[in-house]
């Protein structure tokens, strides 16, 4: 009886023991981060004595990887929200607005017409033309410097996923190892410290993780790809740039490099990485292209209005801004050392839309494509035979190229093609914002005149008057403007003179008289007259019935200094539907926005997609909170249990103890009567 007495005693004091071995062990890991509570659970043998305890994790692994979901949610917006509410604060700060600079510029240009003989008005607007570049310079470096700490964080968090990954593969052979020769104890430490490594992978990226054999974790990204794999193989992250190095890719190194990398969809990446990745292509990359689309339309459209006026040197007006070139990022898979070099065609700037483009070359042919930040293709690309340049004047009529003017050289700067299949990406409006110049420092270059005068005979005998006249080119090559010193009209000046006949005028100059007719309303008189007169590069109206033999007269603005009527053109710049919104569209659609239209829905939109950013990330907070409160409900440590525990535990213990002294009491009286 008293053997009996003994071993229950032993196997109870043992059991306690094993017990308050466990609870104590929770007390003390109350505050270890990745500590999961455990339960000393004990079978019994026969004879009704308890046998040795198995000391098991609580956790709920439904709850643990909905956990894991969450956080790499809630990591993905927190990312987001905190590099975008940056952006946000700079774009919307009063001294970087772009609209100020916009407004100071036109507002100057009104003084020079005021006064367009006066050298100190177009040189202040000369000087607010260069202070409207340094703002589009000053932010379109605010958003490069953001790409570079992009950059920088991705290579940080990347190898911080890389360390984790090749971390759990270890800790998935220890795994294996300890269950070839158990060791309870130790086997949950190590499989704590792998749940703690995959918890802290999940807020880097987004994964799904699978039981393998032998107890090993298999960990897959939520895109699909394997990172843990069987019997202690992984991928690791690496970063690429192709085909623009500054705009880091993340694809997998399959088997450590010895096959294909394989890439990964970043539009579906979660975790602190994917909300890098989601903050530069839906801000950085669409602010760029929109403050270089607008330094572009801008540029342009003064450049262009600029050369149909005339100067205070009474010289045919000139560029005003130096559009950029670029050069295209040539993709990995090229064949040939073909270049590619890109600028904004004359008079296109109200073409391109804010994207990047995507040009391949096959069989004398280049397709060119509007891309977004993710390289999809937007709309329909356009299919085009290639001339050099390509530009729209070398494109069957209607051709869609964005504003784009393309050339192929070799490295040389000579005329070049490339081989059939390869891939240019061209990133014009990202560069144009920090790469656009003045042309000129001359306040005299500013063509505030308009470089035709018309005259209204003093002997006519009607009221009918007519107009100023239109500009619409002043190329020497395709117009009657002739690059003499001074300027002039090639073929001197226009006199038109009624006739009797109804409707019917004569147009005499240097190309001789043609009778013509000229229907009311006497709008665009030389494309009525047709023939030569029509591409003279002007125009004008006569308004009113004019009598027989009333006469007018065309000639070239000379010594007319004190004409602002180019000047008044410019000005109207400032309301102009100039910036493409859209690439895809349609005929009734109102494509185009103003420049201070344009800049305002670009802040707007930072502005819009930071705080949806916001809105969501609290939902993920409070998301990630109630799993967290699941998971740790089961496997989190309640210290009001544990000292319930053990408190009950000790008394057990005091209880087995008690036997164990009342089986020797028992056996000393046996031995006692026996003498």
């Amino acid at each position: 009886m008293s053997f009996n007495l003994m071993n229950i005693g032993t196997s109870g004091v043992r059991a306690s023991s094993e017990l308050l071995q466990t609870t104590s062990r929770n007390i003390a890991n109350l505050n270890t981060v990745g500590y999961v509570r455990e339960r000393t659970e004990h079978s019994t043998l026969v004879g009704n004595q308890v046998g040795r305890g198995e000391t098991v994790r609580l956790i709920n692994e439904f709850a643990q990887k909905q956990l894991y979901r969450d956080i790499s949610s809630q990591s993905y917006y927190e990312q987001f929200v905190t590099e975008s509410a940056r952006v946000d604060t700079l774009f919307g700060e009063e001294s970087n607005n772009l609209n100020t600079s916009i407004n100071s510029l036109f507002n100057n240009l009104q003084e020079a017409m005021n006064l367009p003989s006066s050298t100190v008005t177009r040189s202040l607007f000369l000087t607010d033309a260069q202070n409207m570049i340094d703002q589009m310079d000053r932010l379109s470096g605010i958003v490069f410097d953001q790409s570079n700490i992009v950059n920088e964080q991705l290579a940080i968090y990347s190898q911080e996923a890389n360390n984790l990954i090749q971390k759990i593969s270890d800790l998935n052979g220890q795994v294996g190892a300890l269950n070839a020769n158990p060791d309870s104890n130790n086997a949950n430490s190590v499989l704590n410290e792998r749940d703690q490594s995959i918890k802290e992978l999940s807020e880097l990226v987004d994964i799904e993780v699978l039981d393998g054999s032998n107890g090993e974790k298999l960990v897959f990204l939520g895109t699909g790809q394997a990172v843990v794999m069987e019997n202690g193989t992984f991928n690791l992250f690496s970063l690429d740039g192709d085909p623009d190095p500054n705009r880091k890719e993340l694809t997998l190194d399959v088997t450590q490099g010895s096959a294909i990398a394989l890439e990964v969809d970043q539009t579906k990446l979660q975790g602190k990485i994917g909300g890098l990745l989601a903050f530069r292509d839906e801000i950085l990359v669409p602010a760029q292209n929109q403050l270089g689309q607008i330094a572009l339309s801008l540029a342009d459209a003064f450049n262009q209005q600029n050369r149909l006026g005339m100067d205070l040197d009474g010289n045919l007006g000139g560029d005003l801004f130096s559009i950029p070139t670029t050069s295209g990022f040539p993709h990995r898979t090229n064949t040939s050392a073909t270049q590619l070099s890109a600028t904004l065609e004359p008079g296109k700037g109200d073409q391109i839309p804010a994207t990047d483009f995507r040009v391949t070359y096959n069989a004398g042919n280049v397709t060119i494509a509007a891309i977004d930040a993710y390289g999809n293709t937007i709309g329909t690309p356009t299919n085009v035979a290639y001339t050099d340049p390509l530009n729209s004047t070398t494109a069957p009529a209607g051709t869609e190229l964005y504003g784009l003017q393309i050339n192929f050289t070799d490295v040389s700067g000579a005329a070049a093609l490339p081989n059939d299949g390869d891939i240019f990406d061209i990133k014009l409006n990202s560069a144009a914002a920090g790469t656009l110049s003045l042309a000129t420092d001359r306040p005299e270059s500013v063509a505030l005149a308009s470089p035709i005068r018309t005259e209204s005979s003093a002997d006519n005998v009607s009221n009918a008057t007519i107009s100023v006249g239109s500009v619409t080119n002043t190329d020497p090559a395709t117009s009657n403007f002739a690059a003499t010193n001074p300027p002039s009209l090639a073929q001197g000046t226009i006199t038109i003179q009624k006739t009797g006949n109804p409707d019917e005028y004569t147009i005499t100059d240097g190309n001789g008289t043609t009778t013509f007719t000229a229907a009311a309303p006497r709008e665009n008189i030389l494309a009525s007259a047709g023939g030569v007169y029509a591409n003279y590069g002007f125009d004008f109206d006569i308004d009113g019935e004019p009598a027989t033999g009333d006469t007018y007269t065309i000639e070239f603005n000379e010594g007319g200094f004190d004409d602002n009527r180019n000047g008044l053109i410019l000005s109207q710049l400032q309301s102009g539907q100039l910036v493409r919104q859209n690439v895809v569209t349609t005929t009734v659609a109102d494509n185009h926005k103003t420049f201070n239209e344009a800049y305002a829905g670009l802040v707007t939109e930072i502005g819009v997609v930071a705080n949806q950013a916001k809105t969501n990330g609290a939902a993920y907070d409070a998301l990630a909170a109630q799993s967290e409160a699941w998971f740790e409900s089961v496997a989190g440590v309640n210290l009001d249990e544990e000292a319930a525990n053990l408190l009950r535990f000790q008394q057990s213990y005091t209880a087995s103890a008690q036997i164990l002294s009342a089986a020797r009491t028992v056996f000393d009286t046996l031995i006692n009567a026996a003498r």
